[in-house]
């Protein structure tokens, strides 16, 4: 109940990455129904939304282990859906209530319940099973722009922006209302929160970590500069993708919005997918593959024109991008326990705002100035590639240590028995 409450908020949370939708219309003129915002401008409330949302999960994962998930969720999803019927009241001439209601309201209000459903849910299920439970919460998340995006079409078409952004507020209320009063944190003594995984660099012995032991740990440092470059490509990407479509196919190819859908299940399947595998082969190890294979498909998106090409690149940038948003909370829980996962969570979480800010802004700067996103790509490939090799780096320090454990370990099991020959002698 609990999972699939938490799969049913992010569903509604996932409103931020429908802005694409609604991005490429307000940069039209206004005789399109647009409001003449250039790419920029376009940009803003996004990217606000996305730092807001990364800052808040610091004080969202504190008050949730402290209150409980219900609580704080509630309080998210009743901030979002205001703050998208304040976005309504943004003009042509005036950008402020998109920037406040979309950028700073919805932004917090997501990160209140982004905060609370994916902790709650790893905290009633045994270590062995945090990728699956991880994927299976985060993937309603990246999954909601399959409907947000052509229900936002179909709005923006009908109502035109003012009235859309209203209508999906009030919805937006009314349906989150429902999932947060069934997200709660188990019984203490019933919490799945001990131990960590298999080759963790982090004393089993002190399994559930506070945010001060945390960050003086060399692997959150690691981590949070993976996290960073992981997510530049994927929210520029998603920032931006409806206007990269027109762009790059000369206008031709006018279903830019399908293209926002396919990259969503895509990144939900991602986010599934990857917590699995990950249950199996370790999350470091999967995490430096899914880096390679963005930055792989970053360096050949300029080459991108054609209806085929745009569905391979959604696709596949979708799904690793979706496959980070599961390793890197997964990663936490093995690190640093469950107990104060979510406030631990919150604060790696800031990386993610970082990419969220640097990617859009840097691909519409970019696109503004040029004409095109050729650059931003290459920028973006080679942060993925560098977070491979940290990854890479970390997966050989993991492997050092459990050789070493293994061979102390036997050591001791070979004196043990030797002083157990000469009692017994």
């Amino acid at each position: 109940m609990v999972v699939f409450a938490g799969l049913g908020l992010n569903l509604a949370l996932g409103i931020l990455y429908a802005w694409s939708i609604f991005g490429k219309q307000l940069t039209e003129s206004v005789d399109k129904g647009g409001f003449g915002w250039s790419k920029t401008a376009a940009t803003l409330p996004y990217t606000i939304a996305i730092a807001c949302f990364a800052v808040m999960m610091v004080p969202a994962g504190r008050l949730q282990d402290r209150f409980g998930p219900r609580i704080v969720a509630t309080l998210g999803a009743l901030l979002a859906g205001t703050g998208l019927i304040i976005t309504s009241f943004a003009t042509p001439e005036v950008i402020l209530p998109a920037v406040i209601g979309f950028g700073v309201m919805a932004g917090t209000g997501i990160g209140l319940g982004y905060a609370s459903a994916m902790p709650a849910a790893v905290k009633w299920f045994p270590p062995q099973k945090k990728g699956l439970i991880t994927g299976l919460v985060v993937a309603g998340f990246g999954l909601a722009p399959v409907y947000i995006a052509p229900l936002s079409k179909y709005l923006l078409s009908t109502y035109g922006v003012s009235y859309s952004f209203r209508i999906l507020g009030i919805a937006f209320i009314i349906i989150t209302a429902v999932f947060t009063q069934l997200i709660k944190n188990p019984p203490v003594n019933q919490s799945s929160s001990k131990g960590v995984q298999s080759g963790s660099t982090i004393n089993p012995s002190h399994a559930d970590y506070t945010w001060r032991d945390m960050i003086k740990t060399p692997a959150f440092y690691s981590l949070y500069i993976q996290y960073a470059c992981a997510a530049t490509a994927g929210l520029m990407i998603i920032g931006h993708l409806a206007k990269i479509v027109a762009v790059q196919s000369g206008n031709t190819i006018t279903i830019g919005f399908l293209f926002v859908s396919l990259l969503a299940i895509f990144n939900a399947g991602g986010r599934i997918v990857a917590g699995i595998v990950s249950d199996y082969i370790g999350r470091i190890i999967t995490i430096a593959f899914v880096c390679i294979m963005q930055a792989m498909i970053m360096f050949f998106f300029p080459q991108f024109s054609t209806v085929n090409a745009f569905i391979l690149g959604s696709a596949l940038v979708g799904f690793n991008y979706g496959a980070c948003l599961a390793l890197f909370p997964a990663t936490t829980a093995d690190y640093w326990g469950t107990k104060n996962l979510g406030l631990n969570y919150g604060i790696l979480f800031t990386s993610w705002g970082i990419g969220g800010v640097f990617g859009p802004m840097l691909a519409g700067k970019i696109a503004d100035a040029t004409g095109a996103y050729t650059t931003a790509y290459y920028i973006s490939a080679s942060l993925l590639l560098f977070a491979a090799f940290l990854a890479m780096i970390s997966y050989i320090n993991i492997s050092v240590n459990v050789v070493e454990k293994e061979i102390t370990i036997k050591i001791g099991k070979k004196a043990a028995g030797e002083k157990y020959s000469k009692d017994a002698a």
